[in-house]
């Protein structure tokens, strides 16, 4: 049930309450007639009038064109009999609350066109009171013509807001849920073929116990490699969980190049500015997978890395001077890229490979702005 001060409906905010007070207008307008019969006729014709008004915001369908439609007569009997052209105000905000296209612009065109020829035929047929409100009554002119539309794009901009907001959500529940999916393939790609592996010897070393005890002893030598090995990926997996900078990653890079007697050259800002975590965090695993493909596959003596930074997106290049992508492919090595290229794809992130004197690396991902809070 409604509060008292809830006369109208909640999406019209303050501004219906402000203009009650223009409601005492239309009886000075009234009270200036002659006829006993025409100043009652004058007060229903109000009373029917608010009375449409507030119906028609809590009505649904083709209700809200019934009452306006009542709505518009009352405004033309009262501008015609009364000289009163302010109900058109009233019919101007309301329209401009409904969103349905179609009726929006039907009902406009209606109320316009109707207000439009009451007030020229107020002048023309030489109304004292229409010349004397003529400023009053060229503004309610602009009013109805503009307040619709300003009205109608205000409440639409809500709703995109609104939409926006709801799609940023989703937006990172996707995100999660990916992110899920990510550490389940992990987990299935390190943890699973090792504890397979774990099993299967853990068994063959139990039949070999009795037969062969040495063969037994050096499957569980295997068994704890398996384990421990299976022990450090997890640890690794657990580091990238918790998110990489770019700039701890290039530390890294520095330092395992340099085990590698591999010459090291860096270009361009390491801290990146307007960039989501979750960008950095692929741009720092896509950078880690690289330099390990140049030191395990590329038999390079120098490798360089570039970050270009613009307004829209940032561009990584890992360049080095070793056999080139071709001779890798036909080794069967360098099968990281696809790995890289999901990971790009999830940030919308794209990766060019090609070859010139070496192998070069061209990895870019999108910006995305962030509007302030």
């Amino acid at each position: 049930m409604n509060k008292w001060y809830q006369i109208f409906h909640k999406n019209t905010g303050l501004l219906p309450y402000v203009w009650i007070v223009f409601c005492i207008l239309p009886f000075y307008f009234i009270f200036q007639s002659s006829s006993t019969y025409e100043a009652a006729s004058g007060i229903v014709m109000i009373i029917l009038f608010f009375v449409c008004y507030r119906l028609s915001f809590g009505a649904k369908g083709w209700l809200v064109y019934f009452w306006t439609s009542g709505q518009i007569v009352i405004s033309i009997a009262m501008t015609l009999l009364f000289s009163y052209v302010y109900f058109s105000i009233f019919l101007a905000f309301f329209i401009g609350n409904i969103q349905n296209r179609a009726g929006f612009f039907t009902l406009y065109a209606i109320h316009i066109t109707s207000t439009f020829v009451t007030v020229n035929y107020g002048f023309a047929t030489q109304n004292k009171l229409f010349f004397t409100q003529f400023p009053f009554i060229l503004i309610s002119l602009i009013v109805v013509i503009l307040l619709p539309f300003n009205t109608y794009n205000r409440i639409r901009q809500g709703q995109l807001e609104g939409q926006l907001e709801n799609a940023n959500k989703r937006i990172s529940e996707l995100v999660k849920l990916e992110e899920r999916q990510r550490i389940s393939r992990d987990l299935h790609d390190t943890l699973g073929q090792k504890l397979s592996l774990i099993g299967l010897k853990s068994d063959l070393a139990g039949k070999l116990m009795s037969t062969n005890p040495a063969q037994a002893l050096a499957e569980i030598n295997d068994v704890h490699q398996t384990a421990r090995t299976a022990l450090k990926e997890v640890r690794e997996m657990v580091t990238q969980m918790r998110g990489a900078k770019l700039e701890d990653e290039l530390f890294r890079v520095r330092q395992m190049l340099k085990a590698a007697q591999i010459e090291f050259e860096f270009e361009g800002e390491s801290a990146l500015k307007d960039t989501t975590l979750i960008a950095e965090n692929v741009l720092s695993m896509c950078l880690k997978e690289a330099v390990t493909n140049v030191v395990k596959h590329s038999a390079a003596s120098a490798c360089s890395v570039s970050i270009e930074s613009s307004r829209t997106e940032v561009v990584l290049r890992v360049k080095d001077n070793g056999v080139g992508f071709k001779e890798r492919s036909k080794t069967g090595r360098g099968h990281g890229l696809q790995g890289m290229k999901e990971r790009l794809e999830f940030v919308n992130g794209s990766l060019e490979a090609g070859s010139s004197d070496g192998a070069v690396l061209t990895i870019r991902v999108p910006k995305v702005i962030r509007q302030v809070e």
